[in-house]
């Protein structure tokens, strides 16, 4: 029981954060996936253990306990994510053809963005900002860039599906149906101070195919 309670204390100094890293939606928090996604996704154990030694040399225990590190096949032109509400690291598996040295930037990028959160608790921060870079130095990869440069070519996708927020009348366009219950970003942060709102849901539009 105590494990939980610390993990939802844990979530809850998270949830408030900035949503710069989660693209133009959110949703209502989740808890981590198990070891094997539902599409795919897989955890790599070395590579978590890396990553929490990592992040408790920093003084931030609590943060490495949680961490996830996964393979995710679903990253197209993206060397890697982070997803600081639940802890978790997602890795492109393109990267392993360009050696270790390639993982481990990566991995140190992606968790530069979990560090600055962590530090930051409920104060909103940029994506990339002076914290990012700052984690960035004390992880050991000063200096480093906000992109990649590595030769992942973009796929042209047909967006089929087309949602449209209920408040605002903003457009999202998405390759694949969106399957759990997401809402306009922008309102969110507007009107309820970035958090979810089912006020701000995503409706999808009949009979649609955006190009």
């Amino acid at each position: 029981m105590l494990r939980f309670r610390q993990l939802d204390l844990f979530l809850g100094a998270l949830k408030a954060a900035a949503l710069g890293d989660v693209g133009d939606t959110c949703s209502p928090p989740r808890l981590a996936t198990t070891k094997q996604g539902k599409r795919g996704d897989s955890r790599d154990p070395l590579l978590e253990k890396e990553a929490q030694v990592l992040v408790s040399a920093l003084g931030l225990a609590a943060l490495a306990s949680h961490i996830q590190v996964e393979w995710n096949p679903r990253l197209r032109t993206a060397a890697g994510r982070a997803d600081f509400r639940r802890a978790i690291v997602s890795l492109n598996p393109r990267l392993r053809a360009h050696g270790p040295e390639e993982v481990d930037r990566t991995l140190r990028h992606e968790l530069a963005h979990l560090v600055a959160h962590a530090r930051a608790r409920r104060r909103r921060i940029a994506p990339h900002g002076p914290e990012w870079r700052q984690a960035c130095g004390d992880l050991g990869i000063a200096g480093e860039e906000r992109c990649h440069t590595l030769p992942f070519p973009a796929q042209h996708r047909t967006r089929r599906f087309l949602y449209r927020c209920a408040r605002c009348g903003a457009d999202f366009p998405r390759v694949r149906r969106i399957r759990r219950t997401v809402a306009c970003l922008a309102c969110c942060r507007h009107h309820n101070r970035g958090k979810f709102s089912a006020e701000y849901q995503l409706r999808l539009v009949p009979t649609q195919t955006c190009a």
